[in-house]
Parts: structure tokens; C-alpha cells; sequence
């Protein structure tokens, strides 16, 4: 099963239309699969008064409110259609996150035909209710939930309309970067198992590890933020990965599917040579004459294989030999 990976983009543009293209960019090199933005507006998104989340206020240190920074952040039509176009010239498909019920519109009607929903979401019934309606495929991401509440939101979208076998779940931790013992990888089983639904990981831990251990795990979607240079400033910079690093990762899962094959124990094609050079056959010790009886001192067991299988020993022992066999000679009964 091939992984949908998701390159998120993010905020990483910085409101900068040129870093956007260019990220844009980056995320098809690597063989991404999607490509994710933001959609949304500062002043539905966030009252005047809302504080920065403590790791914006680490990266971006100073006054500005999350208001003022999201408003800096913000795409508008024409830039997201510019984006559109990018992708569909560098071969990548388009995503992006709506937090607001305006912005739901807004990628409606630029025709995405999927939806992703994100961590501070969950348990925005209004807002659910409206993706839900849609009737399409959904991502939903889990940062700061509990079972119960993913169980609740995945309900919420099933009677607004989208089927619960159009959900993947994707197991989240929302702190950037994410602490290695607060991943909880195994969590991500859990979710399956108890909402029955697709499951994936999104990623904000820093390196591709995780990531890749995910899908190792079962993982059908890996997101990931990515930027074109961890040193600049900005809210997600710091735990993001850099070109060379979003290639690894994706290269790395792509080894990784392969890796993982169809479960079947049986020889594969590559090692099918070395069969009867590494397994061995029952053969004589030491010369053996016509009518000898086989015993153990008589035979051995050594490569390579294409003779009597030494499973057989207990068959041989104590037959008495069809002709003479020299030494390290295949036993023949």
C-alpha cells in the first residue's frame, strides 16, 4: 500500500508568495505527494485578545498578539490560486487546511475535493458539521484529544454525511517540536482499533525517524512540515524539516512500503539462488560400499543442497546403500 505523504507547507511561506512557489517546489522534488497550506483569516480565527501558543512566543519572541501574526500569515484568493497553478506545473497536488467556515467556502470552491482537518478542530461542532457535509474524503488530526473525543468528531462528520470509511485518523501530538516520550506511536493503533477507522501520523517531532516508524506501524498518510531553511523566522521554522531532510523521509518511506511486501512467507526472487548454496544435503562421511548399512557414522550433513534433505535423516539411517559412494558424495536411496 503506497503512503499518501503530505508535505505541509504550512505557514512557512511567511506571507511571502515567492517562498510559497518555492516550497511548492521543494515538496515535488522530494516526491511528495501532496503539498499542504493554510487557509484561513486572522480575524475568524482568533479573538484580539488570544495569546501565542508558547512555542510561537519562543520563536517569534516579542508583543505582536497571534492575531497580528496570523494576519501576516494570511493567503488570499489570488495567491492560492497562483499556488494551484504551481502545483499543477511542478506536478504536486494541492492541500491546504481550512480553520474557519469562510475558508471551508473558500476551498470548495477552488474545488478540492478532500479535506483536512486540524488538530484545534476537533471539537469545533459547527465547523465539523460543515466538512462533514461535504461527503469527501476527510483527514482529521488528533493533537490534544482523547479517544472519546475523536470517537465523537468522527460521529459528528458520519451525520453530516461523509461515511466513516472516508475518515483517516491521524495520530498527533501538537507541541513544536514534540518531546520523543511524548510521541505515543502506539496511540496510533489504538485509534484503529477503536474507531475503526484509516489511520496515519502526523509528524512534529525534529528528524524523519518517527515518521518513518510510523508507517512501519500501519500509518496510510504521514504529514510533515517542512521549510526551506529551519534559521528563519516564523512560528513553524524551527521544526521543520529542510529540503535535503523532506527527500530522505520520502525516499525513505518509499523503501520502507517496498520493505514491507505482502506478508507471505516464501522465498523472494533474489534469494531463490542461494537456496542450495546455503542448505545442505545428506552425504558420506567416508567412503560407503554397495549394501552398507547408512548410520551415523557412515554419513554427514553439509553443502550445499540439491541431495536427499537432511529432514530425511531418520529415513536414511539404517537403509542399506544402492551402490558405492564416495566421500562427501549425495546419499541416493
Amino acid at each position: 500500500m503506497k503512503t499518501l505523504i503530505i508535505a505541509e507547507a504550512g505557514v512557512n511561506h511567511d506571507g511571502e508568495l515567492a517562498r510559497a512557489l518555492q516550497l511548492i517546489e521543494v515538496a515535488a522534488d522530494a516526491g511528495a505527494d501532496l503539498v499542504k497550506f493554510q487557509t484561513f483569516r486572522a480575524d475568524a480565527l482568533a479573538a484580539a485578545q488570544a495569546p501565542k501558543a508558547a512555542y510561537q512566543n519562543r520563536n517569534m519572541p516579542g508583543a505582536e498578539s497571534q492575531h497580528a501574526m496570523l494576519k501576516r500569515l494570511e493567503l488570499d484568493v489570488a495567491m492560492h490560486e497562483k499556488l494551484m497553478r504551481h502545483c499543477r506545473l511542478c506536478g504536486i497536488g494541492f492541500f491546504s487546511s481550512a480553520f474557519d467556515l469562510a475558508s471551508i467556502d473558500l476551498l470548495a470552491a477552488l474545488g478540492l475535493d478532500r479535506w483536512k482537518i486540524p488538530s484545534g478542530e476537533i471539537t469545533n461542532l459547527p465547523y465539523l458539521r460543515k466538512v462533514g457535509g461535504m461527503g469527501q474524503p476527510v483527514i482529521l488530526s488528533t493533537g490534544m484529544s482523547t479517544l472519546a473525543e475523536i470517537e465523537a468528531a468522527v460521529r459528528v462528520l458520519e451525520q453530516a454525511g461523509t461515511a466513516r470509511s472516508l475518515v483517516t485518523v491521524l495520530h498527533c501530538n501538537t507541541e513544536y517540536p514534540t518531546p520523543m516520550q511524548d510521541v505515543n506511536l502506539r496511540a496510533m493503533l489504538s485509534i484503529r482499533d477503536a474507531c475503526k477507522v484509516a489511520v496515519g501520523y502526523s509528524d512534529h517531532t525534529v528528524g524523519i525517524e518517527v515518521a518513518i516508524a510510523a508507517v512501519t506501524l500501519g500509518a496510510s498518510v504521514i504529514e510533515k512540515h517542512f521549510t526551506l531553511d529551519r534559521t528563519l523566522p516564523g512560528p513553524d521554522h524551527k521544526a521543520s524539516l529542510e529540503p535535503d531532510e523532506l527527500k530522505a523521509m520520502v525516499s525513505a518511506i518509499r523503501n520502507i512500503e517496498l520493505a514491507l511486501g505482502d506478508g507471505q512467507k516464501h522465498p523472494s526472487p533474489s534469494e531463490a539462488g542461494n537456496l542450495v548454496i546455503a542448505r545442505k544435503s545428506i552425504v558420506a562421511a567416508k567412503a560407503i560400499s554397495k549394501g552398507e548399512r547408512f548410520s551415523e557414522n557412515n554419513l554427514a550433513v553439509k553443502r550445499p543442497g540439491g541431495g536427499l534433505s537432511p529432514m530425511r535423516w531418520d529415513e536414511v539411517i539404517g537403509q542399506h546403500a544402492v551402490r558405492d559412494f564416495g566421500a562427501d558424495e549425495y546419499i541416493e536411496l
